[in-house]
């Protein structure tokens, strides 16, 4: 691998104002000297669009070198004069329109983020061209494979949802236009990101809600269901790492690379919900478990995600350790802030 310090670079992060990219331009402008980020988001109301506001807000109060830009990657002529006028040297590319179940029913809007916005981001760094491009994949790509834990090298060409056909689309586009134009591309595919001013359309987020509304909790598949829950922190140390890392070519020649960022530990839900209620009962949230709605698998779900990260380990010595529960207690701390807002 290539390294390249992150200090004086200019580096364009899409998706600013989501929970991954905001905590993002959060870390690299407290820890990096002489950085400038254009931060890139259309503020979608997917979710609650306040939520997206305070994050921006949170970057904003740090008195860096942070430029907001509202603007949609699925606008070519937008995004070509930013780069044009910007420069970036790395690109970070988080925009995207998230959600499984949503993807079954709303697909339009995946194709035009998902697809179109992408391969716009890639037109832009053939045109201006950068140092590195890392982008988000996901750990939905993995479909249904039974065989555990998930690696790279599995194959991932069966899809159970339109938004991991989409985030497949992404790997496979920015492979070709690596091996075409030179371009050192990364991919990451997340597992089950959490932590505190997440996205509320995740279940732990929904769970909070119900939990203290007194409603009902609804869980899928009678709660027989395991995810590699990784922690926001984790997943920016990662990534961190990694835009400083730009992959060599590799045997085909396509300076390209694919890594899994989770914490490589599946969790229960079930025992993820107990953790999630202990820590709103010491917060004061709630004064007992919530009742709870048992419901079959859904359509677009799989059964489990398992992140094989042995390739993260050997290429950054490093994996992600922050278990569930410092993680929700984390969460359930500023919820709690959230909802007496």
């Amino acid at each position: 691998m290539n390294s390249t310090k992150l200090t004086n670079k200019t580096i364009l992060i899409t998706g600013a104002a989501g929970f991954i990219g905001s905590f993002l331009c959060k870390r690299l402008l407290e820890s990096i000297d002489g950085i400038k980020i254009i931060g890139i988001d259309c503020i979608s109301d997917y979710y609650d669009v306040s939520l997206k506001n305070s994050r921006l807000k949170m970057i904003e109060a740090l008195g860096k070198d942070f430029l907001f830009v509202k603007a949609d990657i699925s606008d070519a002529e937008q995004m070509n004069a930013i780069f044009e006028s910007c420069r970036p040297n790395i690109v970070v590319n988080l925009a995207a329109q998230a959600g499984v179940r949503y993807s079954i029913t709303h697909p339009d809007i995946y194709i035009k983020s998902n697809i179109i916005g992408f391969y716009n981001i890639l037109e832009a760094c053939r045109a201006h061209p950068v140092e590195h491009l890392v982008y988000a994949s996901s750990s939905s790509v993995y479909g249904s494979n039974e065989k555990i834990p998930y690696s790279t090298d599995d194959r991932t060409d069966n899809p159970v949802s339109f938004y991991a056909a989409t985030k497949k689309s992404n790997e496979l586009f920015s492979h070709s236009y690596s091996k075409l134009y030179g371009i050192p591309s990364t991919g990451l595919r997340f597992f089950t990101v959490y932590g505190p001013m997440g996205r509320p359309d995740m279940a732990y987020f929904k769970f909070a809600d119900r939990l203290v509304k007194g409603e009902p909790i609804q869980i899928y598949n009678n709660g027989d269901l395991w995810r590699d829950f990784t922690y926001i922190d984790d997943i920016v140390t990662g990534i961190v790492k990694i835009m400083q890392n730009p992959p060599k070519p590799s045997k085909d020649g396509a300076p390209h690379k694919i890594y899994n960022i989770g914490n490589s530990r599946p969790e229960n839900l079930m025992h993820f919900i107990e953790v999630l209620e202990s820590c709103m009962i010491r917060e004061g949230l709630i004064s007992t478990p919530g009742k709870k709605e048992f419901l079959p698998m859904q359509a677009g779900d799989v059964y489990q995600t398992y992140a094989d990260v042995s390739e993260l380990e050997k290429d950054f010595d490093f994996k992600p350790t922050t278990d569930i529960e410092a993680g929700l207690e984390k969460f359930v701390s500023w919820y709690k802030t959230y909802v007496k807002q």
